[in-house]
């Protein structure tokens, strides 16, 4: 983990206001001059601190106005069997997020679909059919009050 100073954190939040800010706007708002922020932000992408930069998309303006919170439980654990899992989700387009989990279950995927019928044809074209799948429990959402939010960042040295 690259050692993060207060500038780097502040840069980190102005991305994550707006990434489409010049690199100008962003060393004025941290009191840097336009060349270390540039530098700076070049060793976050390449530390791997920043991933990409991408839009923040309404789902139901696009059509997508279902997300399911769907639990998957593996049968016979092992590393080959989890693994095998893990690609398979990985693969699901409308699979937007995934999580290894402790508890009743082991994997926690997040799905966006147009609707029921959508949700319907891929939990029974392709979720039932993942291998090593021994439970699956589908958790509608109601309303989404925050998605992709912000990180909250820790203190800069």
């Amino acid at each position: 983990m690259p050692n993060l100073d207060k500038f780097d954190l502040a840069i980190l939040e102005c991305l994550q206001e707006d990434a489409r800010a010049t690199n100008v706007e962003i060393a004025e708002k941290v009191n840097l001059s336009p060349s270390p922020c540039l530098r700076r932000i070049r060793n976050l992408e390449k530390a791997g601190v920043i991933r990409g930069y991408r839009a923040d998309i309404d789902r139901k303006e696009v059509g997508l106005g279902l997300t399911v919170l769907v639990e998957f439980k593996v049968a016979h654990h092992s590393r080959e069997n989890s693994e095998s899992q893990q690609a398979a989700l990985l693969a699901i387009p409308e699979i937007v997020s995934c999580f290894l989990i402790s508890g009743s279950a082991d994997f926690l995927a997040e799905v966006v679909v147009e609707d029921l019928a959508a949700y319907e044809r891929l939990l029974t074209d392709t979720l039932l059919t993942l291998p090593n799948v021994s439970d699956i429990r589908s958790n509608f959402a109601i309303r989404s009050m925050k998605t992709q939010g912000p990180l909250k960042l820790p203190k800069g040295r």
